[in-house]
């Protein structure tokens, strides 16, 4: 697959700006940049040092088109493992279609989405899943997801996964060997040691495997729906979590009729919260798909806050209509922490807080309860500290390896099935042969987390995702 012609691409987003980059890579890429380059010094890039940076102009015939910086790496030390240069040009638009047309016509082709990094794996620079990790890198907007894609960056989950990989192919060798010598009945695997060996792959393994899920909540924002009867302030809680006017807030009830989202970071870690529709009995067509939609978003959220107008809490039956309600969402939604929200608590007397608590502490089920005041931005950041409790940040605070995409982790669980029936065949005294399959197709599924096992189709998935110019 690994292709020699020169690739060209904008390397910063598209749009006008201060600079702009403009890559290209490939067996003839420094001497196509050479020919549209003319240097201030008359230098010669073809036989310029790598990693040198070179001050001139791109000229197209007898036309200057601007004053530019060039950067050269030569293969095998650049990013791609190719001859590469960097041309550093003003941010205008113009200039930036008028060099790539330029290097078009020059030689080069249009890189395709990933292709300097797909060619950075092909070159042995990046396994695939350090490959993939650049991708969440360019994507990562906050601190931990920022953080687990530069660990698997650094090689950190590459690396766990090649070990288990070459231990298990020591003895898959011997297994092998010992099907050579069938008839002699030999066994050149030593079974504890072997047995050891599984149970220390299983292990690592199960780790991996339960760390996804932190890794895809971290990687894609933990969801968090606000839900309650109208007009209790959900809206309002919204926009004093976001600190902006994001939701319209009105006395009049169901004002809300479609669920609106916005993304906030608390402690390094990314929180989609999803203001809803409030939940009552109502004839209005549109307010009832409003109110359907509640549902399908708490069914999507990781997370659920119930807030509560605290100041109606207490009319006759109030305080014992919300336990029931409390009771059927966590019965609902069992496997989903429930923040129940008091709101409006600087219009609440000691006396109406300590007869809300007595109620909510007669509950089986007594629900985490945090008392706010959404207007006046009271107990906001107790709210934010509580759901950040719900994150479990140990593995991420340790540097420890999290899995955060979903073919690692398909991959990872298929590996494991393979390694508990490989363990079954060894406490069963199965043949050699039939255990031989089972350990092929572990090392094929880890393989195909590090690219050791490739095929086109894989690689075009993954790389179809990335942006042009990486």
């Amino acid at each position: 697959m690994i292709n020699q012609d020169s690739i060209v691409a904008l390397a910063t987003p598209s749009g006008a700006g201060a600079i702009a980059v403009i890559r290209i890579s490939g067996s003839e890429a420094i001497t196509i940049g050479n020919s549209v380059f003319k240097s201030i010094k008359n230098k010669d890039l073809t036989k310029q040092k790598t990693h040198t940076l070179h001050l001139g102009h791109i000229i197209d015939n007898e036309k200057t088109l601007d004053e530019v910086l060039v950067s050269i790496f030569k293969g095998p030390n650049s990013y791609t493992g190719e001859d590469t240069i960097e041309i550093s040009c003003h941010g205008s638009t113009y200039i930036q279609q008028q060099i790539i047309q330029l290097l078009l016509r020059k030689g080069c082709r249009m890189a395709d989405a990933g292709e300097f990094t797909l060619r950075a794996f092909l070159n042995g620079k990046l396994d695939l899943s350090q490959a993939e990790a650049v991708a969440d890198l360019i994507s990562s907007d906050n601190e931990a997801s920022h953080q687990i894609a530069m660990q698997q960056m650094r090689g950190g989950f590459s690396n766990e996964i090649a070990k288990l990989r070459e231990e298990l192919l020591n003895f898959a060798s011997l297994i092998e060997l010992e099907l050579d010598f069938a008839e002699e009945d030999v066994e050149f695997a030593d079974r504890t040691q072997f047995h050891e060996l599984l149970n220390r792959i299983e292990f690592v393994l199960k780790r991996l495997i339960d760390s996804f899920a932190v890794g895809n909540v971290i990687k894609n924002g933990i969801p968090v729906a606000i839900v309650g009867e109208p007009n209790v302030g959900k809206s309002t809680l919204l926009n004093a979590l976001l600190n902006e006017e994001r939701a319209i807030v009105s006395d009049i009830a169901g004002t809300t009729r479609d669920t609106i989202e916005d993304e906030l970071t608390i402690g390094g870690i990314g929180f989609r919260f999803i203001d809803t529709a409030g939940i009552r009995e109502t004839k209005d067509v549109v307010e009832s798909i409003g109110i359907k939609k509640t549902f399908e978003k708490i069914d999507q959220a990781q997370v659920v806050l119930y807030l509560v107008d605290g100041c109606q809490l207490s009319a006759d039956g109030r305080l014992d209509n919300l336990l029931v309600e409390i009771n059927k969402t966590q019965n609902q939604y069992p496997q989903k922490p429930i923040l129940v929200i008091i709101n409006k608590k600087d219009l609440l007397s000691k006396e109406a807080i300590d007869e809300i608590d007595a109620k909510l502490s007669t509950n089986n089920q007594k629900p985490t309860t945090i008392y706010i005041s959404a207007k006046e931005k009271i107990g906001v950041d107790e709210l934010k500290n509580e759901l950040l409790s719900f994150v479990n940040t140990g593995a991420l605070r340790n540097n420890e390896t999290i899995v955060t995409n979903t073919r690692h982790y398909d991959s990872l669980l298929k590996a494991l099935d393979e390694i508990q029936k490989v363990k079954y065949g060894l406490e069963t005294n199965l043949s050699s042969d039939l255990m031989a399959l089972d350990i092929r197709e572990a090392l094929y599924q880890f393989g195909l987390i590090t690219g050791q096992v490739t095929n086109d189709e894989l690689l075009g998935n993954i790389f179809a995702n990335f942006c042009i110019g990486k």
